[in-house]
């Protein structure tokens, strides 16, 4: 049976939750980079990393790696890989995007010509002929270069992993799905336990922590460029994953999950986005102020993303604003509270000292994840 190699691009700072997620699939882990995961496994692994997985942008074939610090060296790396072994004669194929850092190749349009004129001169000599039509189904392309080791791979996953098809409206500063997933799972939250997110936007917080307590699979309903790779994958092999998928959906599990949010439109907005998800039954949103949370029950989780201050007038009221988060994480009794900001006085205004930072790009933004551990729960709850 054929082993593929894949890589698995990652928001910075969340390789380690990545990796386990690849792990508990089942597959091999072949080294973890910044920013990405490679590991191998069969055919299989290609539908099911695409739907099962949570934290990763996207899933690439990776047709191969090699060094080259000049377009010569670039091209002929790049002809050398076996194309022919995932492309059909009529595919479409072009590179998509190419990144380089710390290398002597700096110029992202060159690489992409180069690249593409390799590949075609590569499919030339396999089929015999002078020209492609490209009429055929979608191969996009990327370019990973690191100081001066070019990694290529076919993209199997087409639009964003984070586009998990509910997300139609959002707030003015949203967190993206695969983010927001990967900071819960980062958490030791359980399905049995009550989750709040005090600024739920256009919730994602609330609607990721349903998916994963109730078992659903991020891309179950969705499609992918590589449901069309039918070179070398059979379509029942896609079928048998989304399969997995469905079976694996907890039916009957019981969610305490809540989402507030000042704004009454955007409570409307994520209303919308869980009845989309399929998970509006899981979660209680409601317009509140953050100032109003309250709770009557213990070891409880605030998980939430917390307005940063990008905008000067928008920095005046931060430290009223994390003074209210304080107050009323004070009065939750033995709740543990996972908060994400880039602002740099968190912790003076909430009054307390975080457990442990996690330093997490949102994007370009430099943040940090803070953990305000609870009491551990004690014999029966």
């Amino acid at each position: 049976m054929d082993k593929f190699t894949l890589m698995a691009p990652c928001h910075f700072g969340l390789e380690a939750v990545l990796k386990r997620e690849i792990t508990d699939l089942g597959y091999e882990i072949e080294r973890v980079d910044n920013g990405r995961v490679v590991y191998s496994g069969d055919v299989s692994a290609i539908p099911r990393s695409n739907i099962f997985i949570r934290t990763a942008e996207r899933i690439l074939l990776l047709v191969g790696e090699f060094e080259a610090t000049d377009f010569d060296m670039l091209f002929e790396g790049t002809k050398a890989l076996p194309w022919e072994k995932y492309l059909p004669r009529d595919a479409r194929f072009w590179v998509t995007k190419a990144t380089t850092s710390g290398s002597r190749l700096m110029s992202g349009t060159s690489i992409q010509s180069i690249v593409k004129k390799a590949m075609v001169d590569r499919m030339k000599q396999t089929y015999h002929v002078n020209r492609f039509d490209e009429d055929g189904d979608d191969y996009p392309v990327r370019v990973f270069i690191y100081k001066d080791k070019v990694s290529i791979g076919i993209d199997t996953t087409g639009v964003s992993l984070h586009k998990r098809g509910y997300r139609e409206l959002v707030g003015k500063a949203p967190i993206s799905e695969t983010l927001a997933a990967a900071i819960i799972m980062l958490t030791p939250w359980k399905n049995d336990r009550i989750l709040v997110d005090p600024f739920c936007g256009s919730g994602t917080f609330p609607i990721e922590a349903a998916l994963i307590g109730a078992g659903i699979a991020p891309g179950v309903n969705r499609e992918f460029t590589s449901c069309d790779f039918n070179k070398f994958i059979d379509k029942k092999v896609w079928y048998e994953a989304y399969n997995e998928a469905r079976s694996l959906e907890k039916t009957d599990v019981q969610l305490s999950i809540q989402g507030y949010d000042i704004d009454p439109s955007m409570i409307k907005v994520a209303m919308k986005n869980a009845r989309e998800a399929g998970v509006d039954r899981y979660i209680h949103f409601q317009a509140r102020p953050v100032k109003e949370l309250s709770s009557p029950k213990s070891y409880g989780f605030i998980i939430t993303n917390p307005p940063y201050g990008e905008r000067l007038e928008e920095r005046e009221a931060l430290p009223e604003l994390y003074r209210e988060i304080g107050e009323a994480y004070a009065g939750l009794k033995d709740w543990s509270m996972f908060l994400i900001s880039s602002y740099e006085e968190v912790e003076k205004h909430i009054g307390r000292k975080a457990d442990k930072n996690r330093k997490i790009y949102n994007g370009m933004i430099k943040t940090y994840l803070y953990q305000f551990m609870g009491a551990k729960p004690t014999g029966k709850r």
